[in-house]
């Protein structure tokens, strides 16, 4: 039996440019767990990527070679941080895969491996979405092949757009994630639940 072969090669866009109003603004890339930021912790789930952006403010600041772009405008929607993010890796090698992860879900590197392997095990497909138990597929936490991400999002405005008006008519494939690995953070009660500060 021959061993199993290396991930895939992949690019990811790290979503990072929410209002966090239900925060009373504070940003929720920055609220530690363990004394690391939410964005911290993401990529450190994508430290295999071929290329990385960020997409949001200028801070936090972010390790060398992680690229930095911002949605346009300023706050409207995750297909719109999407599309800045596939537009700022345009200047790096190419790779067959794009990971899209929100920096809002604190498990989300429980994820990342599965999405991952079925990609490199599954069959064919567009891409592979995270669906917890009993839950909703993220399309903020999944993995789409390049060309056809970028052929959804191609010559559109997706400003102010769900991400599921661009991917829901994808031939995408569920991989089951544990429920914390797309639990996110939208109010104080789940700041608390996920300890937090």
């Amino acid at each position: 039996m021959s061993a199993p072969g290396p991930d895939p090669a992949f690019h990811a866009v790290v979503l990072a440019g929410g209002r966090s109003a239900r925060l009373g603004g504070r940003p929720k890339a920055r609220l530690r767990q363990e004394g690391r930021t939410l964005l911290e912790l993401t990529l450190d789930a994508v430290r295999e990527a071929a290329g990385v952006v960020v997409v949001g403010p200028p801070d936090p600041a972010v390790p060398e070679g992680v690229l930095r772009t911002r949605e346009d405008p300023p706050f409207s929607g995750p297909a719109a941080g999407i599309a800045a993010g596939l537009r700022a890796l345009d200047g790096v090698p190419g790779a067959d895969w794009t990971l899209t992860l929100a920096c809002d879900m604190p498990g989300v590197a429980g994820a990342v491996p599965l999405l991952l392997e079925a990609a490199r095990t599954g069959p064919d497909a567009a891409g592979y979405i995270s669906v917890p138990p009993g839950g909703r597929r993220q399309p903020l936490a999944a993995l789409y092949r390049s060309d056809v991400l970028r052929r959804a999002f191609a010559g559109q405005d997706a400003a102010d757009r769900s991400v599921f008006s661009f991917v829901r008519d994808l031939p995408l494939r569920d991989v089951t994630v544990p429920e914390e690995a797309t639990a996110d953070v939208d109010t104080w009660d789940d700041v608390h639940r996920h300890h937090l500060t």
